[in-house]
């Protein structure tokens, strides 16, 4: 049987429509080359092989290697945990700060408050609750916790990573760990990392942290975003899984357009405009951003990528058990809605409660859909995010527990 290779990397692709008659070039992503004689639009990246050989074949250059033919192992969510602070800033607080009403706050965004660190907590602080709430509910121990990978635009500071500030509070001693730094995507795109290293067998147990503080880059005299953000998040344990039924992530698509950046940023404090007296002065080291454009961004990718992806797995919305989107905005979330044909009912929001917590939503959402008892094994579950960059993203699993 001829086979879907890629002559650097060795690996096999089993795409579910067809089998390639020629050899790739390069990978097997949204579609072949043109070397190939069809396309490749229903890929399914956790059915990856791993060097796949066959003995027979004369032309087959890894029949003698002797590598490993196992399959990658599936990667699931084994448990989630929050961290939220206690202090809440209500719409009535925001009227006192700039000029704005609870109703238009409501009716603009779906916020009806969000939760406000006190003075000298951070982000790792949250991030150390959110891990041991999830670390305790899948049963596990620091010591358990292999990889960290936070996900966080509002780090305690810019070096050390906010993950190693973690993994010496919770006691996470045989556990490394990295920042990722992608904004509103962040959660994202860090399981998607996670997912990676308990494919491939590296690790067990991966705790991927959303968190940020976005309290302590938000400028109050500005009602285009101080109405919007809160500080919190959550964190999920991504650990192997036996089977699709004990749930797995199926597909994701993700994507960037850096030529969109200027549009959501911080402008100061990096090597572009590192901090002076001038950057300070002008607000440059607070989040800045063009909301028509962002919205208009949002509207569009974030339900576009959802039906690109939903098509690519030839499903529809009404296969769909529950979508949880990034809380950005309660009408970018209709939006989006609107456009995969899901009835509310189907979908997780609690931007009313929470504002937009940057990499935070996303956990957030799922903590409340567990507790709504809304999510139950064998459900589809259709994650969706968009931020800075800009990005977007989306991603496909089957719900296990």
């Amino acid at each position: 049987m001829s086979a879907l290779k890629t002559t650097q990397s060795l690996l096999e692709y089993q795409c579910a429509s067809f089998q390639c008659t020629t050899q790739c070039t390069t990978q097997c992503t949204t579609q072949c080359t043109t070397q190939c004689t069809t396309q490749c639009t229903t890929r399914r990246p956790w059915r990856k092989i791993l060097n796949t050989t066959d003995p027979t074949d004369p032309t087959d250059s890894t029949a003698s290697t002797g590598l490993n033919k196992s399959r990658f192992a599936l990667a699931r969510i084994g448990s989630v945990g929050i961290g939220v602070p206690p202090r809440v800033l209500l719409n009535s607080d925001m009227e006192k700060l700039v000029e704005t009403s609870d109703q238009w706050i409501q009716e603009r965004t779906g916020i009806k408050q969000r939760h406000i660190v006190d003075p000298g907590v951070t982000c790792s602080d949250l991030g150390a609750i959110a891990a041991m709430d999830a670390i305790n509910k899948a049963g596990l121990t620091p010591a358990d916790i292999e990889l960290i990978i936070v996900a966080t635009s509002t780090p305690d500071m810019m070096l050390p990573a906010t993950a190693c500030l973690v993994q010496n509070k919770i006691g996470a001693k045989n556990a490394w760990g990295f920042d990722l730094s992608i904004a509103c995507s962040g959660f994202l795109y860090a399981m998607q990392v996670g997912v990676q290293f308990v494919a491939t067998g590296a690790h067990k147990n991966v705790l991927v942290i959303g968190m940020d503080v976005m309290s302590s880059i938000i400028d109050y005299t500005d009602r285009q975003t101080c109405i919007i953000f809160g500080d919190g998040g959550g964190a999920a344990i991504i650990q192997p899984s036996a089977s699709e039924e004990d749930g797995c992530f199926l597909d994701f698509l993700y994507e960037v357009d850096g030529s969109g950046g200027d549009y959501l940023c911080i402008p100061g404090g990096g090597s572009l405009h590192p901090p002076t007296h001038e950057t300070i002065d002008n607000r440059m080291h607070y989040l800045k951003q063009d909301g028509p454009v962002v919205f208009k961004f949002a509207t569009k990718r974030m339900p576009e990528i959802c039906v690109r992806l939903l098509q690519r797995n030839n499903l529809t919305g009404a296969d769909i058990d529950l979508f949880v989107p990034h809380q950005a905005n309660l009408r970018i979330i209709k939006s989006a809605v609107d456009r995969l044909g899901l009835p509310m009912e189907k979908v997780i929001v609690n931007i009313d409660q929470y504002g937009n917590t940057t990499a935070g939503t996303l956990p957030l959402a799922l903590d409340s859909a567990i507790k709504q008892g809304r999510l139950k094994k064998g459900d589809l579950v259709l994650f969706a995010a968009m931020g800075a960059g800009l990005s977007a993203g989306a991603a496909l699993m089957r719900w296990g527990y």
